[in-house]
C-alpha cells in the first residue's frame, strides 16, 4: 500500500515569511539560484490578476503578430511558469534551462523572493495589478477548482485569509520545512505583493500595468488571426460576492494598508 501523502490540498510552507506551495519550498533551492539571461523578459503578477491575458498578448509581441505561431502550444506551454514544481512533471526551471534566448516566463513570487539573477541582469519585467477586492474573489472560486492549494473554506473565511495575509497562528515546525502555516493564502499578502514590485519599478526595469486600465481598452482590442486579446474576468464582479459588512470592513482594512502607498486601484470601471 502506498503512504506516500497526496499532493493535493497540501497546507503551505512559508518560506522567507511567504506562504508558497509545499513543492516550491521543498525545492527553494533551486527557484533561489535560478540564472536568468539579461535578455529575458519576466511577467509578474499576483494570482488570478490577468497573467494569462498578458502572456497572450506578449507571446503575439514577440511573434511579431503572427498568430498562427501563437497556436504552436497551449499559452502554459509557450510561456512558462518559472515557480512551477510538481512531481513527476519537469519544473519550471529545468524547462527554462533549455530554452532559447530570449526568454518568456511568468511568476507570482514576490518582489522579496525573486531570483538576484532577474535584478543583477537589469532583466525587463512587466507587472500587472488587479484591485483587492476582485483579486479575492476570483482566487476564492480558484482555490476551490484547483486542488493544489489547501482547502480554501468559506469565503468569509477565505476572506479573512486574504485580508490578514501573514501568519497568525496553527503551525508547526518540520524538519526539513520551514513552517507549515495554514492561515494565509498561497504568495503571500497581496498589498505586499503589488507595493512591493510597485517600489521595485523606480530602479529596474518594470512597466507596471492595472488590470482594470487593460479592461478599459477591451473594446477596441480583437481577435487578431483567431488570439484572442480580450482577457477573461470582470472588472467590479466583487459586488456580486461582498456583503454590506464584508465590504465596510474590506475597506477599513484596505485603507489602513494601503494609506502610505502612491498605488491607486480603481475596483470597478
Amino acid at each position: 500500500m502506498d503512504n506516500k501523502p497526496s499532493i493535493y490540498r497540501r497546507e503551505l510552507v512559508e518560506v522567507q515569511g511567504v506562504p508558497l506551495f509545499w513543492s516550491i519550498a521543498e525545492e527553494w533551492s533551486q527557484v533561489e539560484s535560478f540564472e536568468s539571461r539579461p535578455d529575458d523578459l519576466l511577467i509578474s503578477t499576483y494570482p488570478k490578476s490577468g497573467t494569462t491575458w498578458v502572456s497572450e498578448i506578449l507571446d503575439l509581441i514577440y511573434n511579431n503578430g503572427d498568430a498562427e505561431k501563437c497556436k504552436r502550444d497551449a499559452i502554459y506551454n509557450r510561456v512558462t511558469f518559472m515557480k512551477l514544481i510538481i512531481p513527476g512533471i519537469e519544473s519550471g526551471i529545468e524547462t527554462l534551462k533549455n530554452m532559447q534566448s530570449p526568454q518568456l516566463m511568468k511568476t507570482h513570487l514576490p518582489a522579496q523572493l525573486l531570483p538576484s539573477s532577474f535584478w543583477k541582469n537589469n532583466c525587463k519585467m512587466v507587472y500587472v495589478a488587479r484591485n483587492a477586492k476582485d483579486v479575492a474573489v476570483s482566487y476564492f472560486y480558484f482555490y476551490q477548482m484547483a486542488k493544489l492549494h489547501p482547502e480554501p473554506g468559506t469565503w468569509e473565511e477565505f476572506l479573512h485569509k486574504f485580508m490578514t495575509g501573514k501568519v497568525e497562528s496553527n503551525f508547526y515546525f518540520n524538519q526539513s520545512w520551514s513552517s507549515i502555516i495554514k492561515k494565509v493564502v498561497a504568495f503571500g499578502s497581496w498589498y505586499d505583493h503589488v507595493k512591493g514590485w510597485w517600489e521595485k519599478r523606480k530602479d529596474y526595469h518594470i512597466f507596471y500595468l492595472f488590470y482594470e486600465d487593460m479592461k478599459e481598452i477591451e473594446s477596441r482590442l480583437t481577435a487578431v488571426g483567431g488570439v484572442l486579446l480580450g482577457g477573461e474576468g470582470i472588472a467590479g464582479d466583487w459586488k456580486n460576492k461582498f456583503t454590506v459588512a464584508q465590504y465596510e470592513k474590506f475597506e477599513e482594512d484596505y485603507e489602513k494598508k494601503m494609506k502610505e502607498s502612491t498605488l491607486k486601484f480603481r475596483s470597478e470601471i
